[in-house]
């Protein structure tokens, strides 16, 4: 195994891993409704599993690239963790809400309608958030649209996070 695929494997995997742990930890909050700290956590897990790419590009260039590295090779290996971390996340997702809790976009269509309730919304926009909720519920209940809505939550992170990271990480 070529040592680029090897270091993104293993470091794509730590990052699915970690985020799989992490998501274990917020079930509890999906099934008590504390939706807010739910989506905390949810928002977190994603940002601290795609930190993890950091560590693999650092590994990357310390341990394959001989301590050298250009943005653009820094970039791609963030990149293709990324992308696994992205797969990971997609089917821990669909796991969760197709198996472990079916009746999450029922829940969660119903506390984004209490949320607008909540702010003293109009009935007008209590209707746009009902509204809306249930576009999202069809999203969710359609495995591909799923997972290309869990594509696009995950990606533009890891995106940024690569970019930053090779910046930072680049060495002639």
């Amino acid at each position: 195994m070529k040592p680029m695929t090897k270091t993104v494997l293993l470091f794509g995997l730590i990052s699915g891993v970690a985020h799989l742990a992490m998501t274990a930890a917020s079930i509890p909050y999906i099934y008590s409704h504390n939706f807010t700290m739910s989506d905390v956590l949810g928002y977190s897990t994603i940002v601290v599993s795609a930190l993890i790419l950091f560590f693999g590009i650092r590994s990357y260039r310390q341990r394959t690239a001989d301590g050298r590295m250009t943005f653009g090779r820094g970039f791609l290996v963030g990149i293709l963790i990324t992308l696994i971390f992205c797969a990971c996340h997609i089917v821990t997702f669909e796991i969760l809400y197709f198996k472990v809790l079916p009746d999450f976009g029922d829940k969660w269509s119903a506390c984004q309608v209490d949320r607008a309730r909540a702010k003293g919304g109009s009935p007008q926009d209590v209707a746009a958030a009902e509204k809306n909720a249930q576009t999202v519920k069809k999203l969710f209940d359609n495995p591909a649209t799923n997972a290309l809505v869990n594509f696009a939550t995950t990606f533009p992170i890891g995106l940024v996070l690569a970019g930053v990271s090779a910046a930072i990480l680049r060495k002639r």
